[in-house]
């Protein structure tokens, strides 16, 4: 796992980041005041249940939010202001410098076209290339190759999502990847398979990656840092190995304490009580009507976050036990 460099600049700034989409009554907040950094070669995770807003992050970032959508915030990716740009200066940054990996293979690659088609389509002459066609080979993508008129239907999820990774990391060899729960509709075996090659292109081309994900064990074996998100909410941040060894919110206790690695055999899974339904509309913790250390202020305003040893924590209970 690489480490990230201190010392550099950050690759992506997100600051106070917010994406509301239009409802029948309003606008629907989905993500709240998010401010991360990426260094150059890290992998970022973002970690929560479905509708936490880490989706949202992504296709903010990308700018590919659907009409009637806001956001508001600040986005500076190699120092370029992205929340600035015109759509036809961001569609020079888009697939070239920042790449997403979406969720769904099946319905990211054209149903009726040759696989080897599109690939063509996005490496160009460099599919004849002999170390292109050897790394696609490797990546376990011989079969593509070797079956030039079979549509994508044909082939498995696994192989599909490799074609989708191996076209946004290696058309234009980006800066930064954005990988939405690429292994969501896997199963483990082909899973652990896809991140090894999201790994071994991380260390052969140097690029960061963004890798959300509602599954913190795979959180724990790809990432370098990991941001928990709750209710549109970033509630902590901190390096994974600190994030797992001391979770200090209680959000990311509970998620934790509901893995299967940490649960005895002889014992039902921990889950986490409660519901997460319109934790997004809560003006202070979204967390609070579910956690079992909640103090009045919780539920009056969202705490700043603060400092507590390698982690940036949001919760007003933590900054308390801590004395501040």
């Amino acid at each position: 796992m690489a480490q990230a460099h201190a010392t550099e600049a950050p690759l992506l700034r997100v600051r106070d980041l917010d994406v509301g989409y239009r409802g029948p009554f309003g606008p629907v907040p989905a993500v709240r005041g998010v401010s991360f950094d990426v260094a150059p070669g890290e992998i970022l995770g973002l970690v929560g249940e479905s509708g936490s807003g880490k989706s949202s992050v992504c296709t903010a970032l990308m700018g590919l939010l659907p009409d009637g959508a806001t956001r508001a915030g600040g986005i500076e990716f190699q120092g370029e202001d992205l929340a600035a740009m015109r759509e036809r200066d961001l569609r020079r940054v888009r697939g070239r410098r920042l790449a997403l990996v979406p969720q769904q293979p099946m319905t990211s690659l054209a149903p009726t076209t040759p696989v080897l088609r599109q690939l063509r389509w996005y490496l160009g002459d460099r599919l004849d290339d002999v170390e292109v066609r050897e790394t696609l080979t490797g990546i376990g993508l011989g079969p593509i190759l070797d079956r030039p008129r079979d549509l994508p239907g044909t082939f498995s999820g696994g192989q599909l999502q490799r074609v989708v990774i191996a076209i946004a990391a290696l058309a234009h060899e980006p800066a930064l990847l954005l990988a939405d729960e690429p292994t969501t509709t896997l199963d483990a075996t082909v899973q652990a398979q896809v991140l090894r090659l999201l790994l071994t292109l991380r260390d052969k081309l140097g690029l960061a990656m963004v890798y959300v994900s509602h599954d913190l064990a795979v959180i724990s074996t790809i990432c370098d840092r990991v941001g928990v998100m709750y209710g549109g909410r970033l509630v902590e941040t901190a390096p994974v190995r600190e994030l797992f060894a001391a979770p200090r919110h209680p959000y990311t206790r509970a998620l934790i304490a509901a893995m299967p690695a940490t649960t005895p055999a002889d014992r039902p899974l921990r889950a986490v009580e409660g519901s997460a339904e319109g934790a997004n509309l809560l003006s202070g913790c979204p967390f609070a009507p579910r956690c079992p250390h909640v103090l009045d202020v919780c539920r009056e305003r969202m705490p700043a976050a603060a400092r507590h040893g390698a982690s940036d924590v949001r919760c007003h209970w933590v900054d308390r036990e801590a004395g501040r």
